[in-house]
């Protein structure tokens, strides 16, 4: 009885061994501040975890995790710690929650797979240089090597400045779960790595345990280290994997750490990044397509692509198949939380389609990673197919050509010998950070493609600004017309994985003819009843480039035309017309030199950094200048309706009309002898008003005199100054003591007045 239940105890562990071992599958740990300008002691860090889950482990209840999980955001129920495990007193890192949000699920028998995860936005010193890991027990017991033994997954946090004086930003990876593989069949894997640091170089390694010497100092891979075959072959300038799966039906657990350098010459990497993930041997069944189903359509593998932040994504993901009966049975993935997958479709023969719908939120700004493999019914896996999408950013537009000085050039009819082409993008474009991004000219009749050049390094495609030269060295056939396609990243932006451009396929999209030149002829009119006649030959033209006019890649040519006449004699009546073709005749050469070609938005660029240097001074110059002058102008505007400044003007007025009449007396005064009061000779009175003690209104007198003689003066005016002249001294006179002469002032000072100046007028 004692043995049956120690059989049962053991039957008992090893099913559980095989249902609960069953738990971790891999997963990914990567960081990124959120200004990468340093600003006082802290910095803000957006921390990102992944994992995988087995989706059936026995910590998880039933039902299981479906697609109405990732619609619902729910969270995986897994609750442990991301924790602090080397030089934690260098920061104030306390650890964060491993429990994530669902993102993709996966119930193939061969994946069941349940994937999240989650971002945590911490305040930390930048003294900070510590390795955080997630360690814990077990990976699943049907590994071909670490099977049930624990996990460790580390990376580096450093956030000591770089020697640019910025802020590191970690590298950034994606991968599917689980990733299948034929067995006895060499396999190259590449695995997908990134930076928006740019200039950075990229590694990848093997984690490893030796805690003592590796950058993380601790044990980076716990059980799995050294999971995949020997012979293993690890490219880390690109990250690729050659191996040979010896053994079907088994799991393979790879472990790399991702590492960034700031350039060649620096033998330490500024962070580390974990992924861990699994390979599946397989033996393909006897009834299976000798061809894996593959992922097509615009997006290649690897793209990378700009969405807004709150707009609603729709990509259609496009499989091929190849045999009879051969179907598409699943699509494992790996989605950005919120990203939903419809389920698969078979619209046509041999193509089955699944629709991905993503709204990116503010939260999700910066690379998004999303990679989809399929699986068909014999269990063939297409290679994985992985693009990344820059929330928050714009991938470049091709701007679609139009007629004369459009977008594009040429377009319309050009010559056969047409070798510079060119393109605008919406914004600033660089060349493509990978290969297969192909321009092309095709054949409008048969749509074969007679023209190909892979922007990824062709060096006869040129791009400067927002303008994309292609160069070619082909003589297109005269009469036909062509098109040009252009793969998506054709034209990538410059911003981390470089946005890049819509694939470009449409055949009415960018169109142009080659000239085809009419045939000359020579034509001999027969008239009666003439027997001589002139035969004439039409007009030739020669043709001969002229390389000084070229603006719109449309070589310019001028024409010279020759005629020649000669005379025929015929004898008899000519009743007929006879009609002769010959060729044209071509009197001179055709020569051709290349010409720098300047298009209109080209020219708007060249011309803008000066233009806004000149208006810059120009307005530095001619500010002062106009302030001035404004002034001057207001200020005389002011003045002209001033009534204090109108009186102030019409005093001014008097008073120089008084100081000019001052003048011009004391001229008169000097140039005139004045004679006292009456007329010269016997008649004159100054003796008796001297001896009356009245002399003093002698000047009163030559003033009057004086009055007399000034132009302008009246008598009126002349008599009345002499009246209050004469007022004046009896007033003084008065003051004096001459009381006697007052009552003379009173009573007749106006009448003797009067009798001078009647005398003198009258004696003169």
């Amino acid at each position: 009885m004692g043995r049956i239940l120690c059989i049962l105890l053991l039957v008992f562990f090893i099913l559980y061994d095989t249902i609960d071992a069953a738990h971790f599958r891999g997963g990914i740990i990567s960081w990124r501040p959120l200004n990468s300008t340093p600003s006082g002691s802290t910095a803000d860090i957006l921390i990102h975890q992944r994992y995988f889950w087995n989706r059936q482990w026995s910590g998880f209840s039933s039902p299981y995790c479906t697609e109405a999980n990732v619609a619902a955001q729910t969270s995986i129920p897994v609750s442990s710690t991301l924790s602090c495990l080397v030089n934690c007193s260098s920061s104030s890192y306390s650890g964060l929650s491993t429990i994530m949000t669902t993102t993709d699920c996966d119930a193939n028998t061969i994946i069941e797979s349940w994937a999240g995860e989650r971002y945590d936005t911490l305040t930390l010193p930048l003294t900070t240089s510590i390795t955080i890991g997630f360690q814990s027990s077990a990976w699943m017991s049907a590994l071909y090597y670490g099977g049930g033994q624990s996990w460790s997954i580390v990376n580096r946090l450093n956030l000591g400045l770089r020697p640019d004086g910025y802020i590191n930003t970690s590298p950034v990876t994606n991968t599917l779960p689980v990733v299948f593989y034929a067995i006895n069949t060499p396999v190259v894997h590449i695995v997908q790595m990134a930076d928006n640091d740019a200039t950075d170089i990229l590694k990848c390694r093997w984690s490893n345990s030796a805690s003592g010497t590796n950058y993380n100092r601790v044990d980076e891979c716990g059980g799995i280290c050294s999971g995949l075959p020997s012979s293993t072959v690890l490219t880390a300038s690109n990250c690729t994997l050659s191996f040979t799966l010896p053994t079907a039906n088994l799991y393979y657990a790879c472990a790399l750490q991702i590492e960034d350098y700031y350039d060649s010459s620096y033998t330490n990497p500024m962070s580390s990044i974990p992924i861990q993930f699994l390979f599946y041997g397989y033996t393909a069944s006897s009834g299976a397509c000798s061809d894996r189903p593959s992922i097509i359509g615009d997006r290649p593998n690897r793209a990378c692509i700009g969405v807004p932040i709150g707009v609603q994504l729709n990509e259609t993901i496009i499989v091929q198949t190849y045999c009879p009966g051969q179907t598409i049975v699943d699509l494992v993935t790996s989605s950005p939380i919120g990203m939903t997958h419809s389920a698969i479709r078979n619209p046509s023969t041999n193509i089955w389609t699944m629709v991905l719908t993503w709204t990116p939120t503010a939260s999700q700004y910066g690379p998004q990673g999303f990679c989809a493999g399929a699986i068909d019914n014999s269990s063939l896996q297409s290679d994985p197919w992985c693009i990344t999408y820059l929330v928050g950013y714009d991938s470049p537009d091709l701007i679609r050509p139009t007629l004369v000085q459009g977008s594009a050039s040429p377009v319309g009819t050009v010559f056969s010998n047409q070798s510079i082409f060119s393109i605008e993008a919406s914004s600033s474009v660089n060349r493509p950070s990978r290969n297969g991004t192909n321009i092309c000219f095709h054949d409008a009749d048969t749509n074969s493609s007679v023209l190909c050049y892979d922007a990824g390094y062709a060096s006869n495609v040129i791009y400067t600004g927002y303008t994309i030269v292609i160069v070619t060295n082909y003589t297109w056939t005269a009469g036909k017309v062509y098109y040009v396609t252009m793969d998506s990243g054709f034209a990538s932006g410059s911003v981390f994985c470089h946005a890049e451009s819509a694939a470009i396929t449409d055949s009415t999209y960018w169109r142009f003819n080659i000239w085809n030149p009419a045939v000359s002829s020579t034509t001999t009119t027969t008239t009666t009843p003439f027997t001589t006649i002139t035969v004439t030959t039409r007009a030739t033209s020669t043709t001969s480039i002229n390389t000084l006019l070229t603006t719109t890649g449309i070589v310019v040519t001028t024409t010279s035309v020759s005629t020649t006449d000669s005379t025929t004699t015929i004898s008899g009546s000519l009743t007929t017309i006879a009609t002769t073709n010959t060729g044209a005749t071509i009197s001179s050469g055709t020569t051709e030199s290349t010409v720098a070609v300047m298009y209109p938005k080209d020219f708007e660029e060249a011309c803008k950094q000066p233009i806004a240097m000149m208006n810059a001074v120009f307005l530095i110059v001619l500010m002062p200048i106009h302030a001035v002058i404004m002034y001057a102008g207001f200020t005389k505007f002011s003045n002209m309706f001033n009534p204090a400044k109108i009186q102030a003007k019409s005093r001014h007025k008097q008073r120089m009309k008084r100081i000019f009449t001052k003048l011009f007396l004391t001229k008169v005064r000097q140039r005139r002898e004045t004679n006292g009061c009456g007329p010269e000779g016997k008649f004159s009175i100054n003796g008796p008003l001297k001896l009356f003690r009245m002399d003093s209104m002698i000047p009163c007198c030559d003033k009057h005199y004086i009055c007399y003689e000034t132009c302008d003066s009246t008598q009126n005016s002349c008599d009345n100054y002499f009246k209050e002249c004469l007022q004046t001294v009896c007033d003084t006179t008065s003051r004096s003591g001459f009381h006697w002469w007052i009552k003379l002032r009173h009573s007749g000072y106006t009448t003797f007045a009067y009798i001078i100046s009647e005398t003198s007028e009258l004696i003169e």
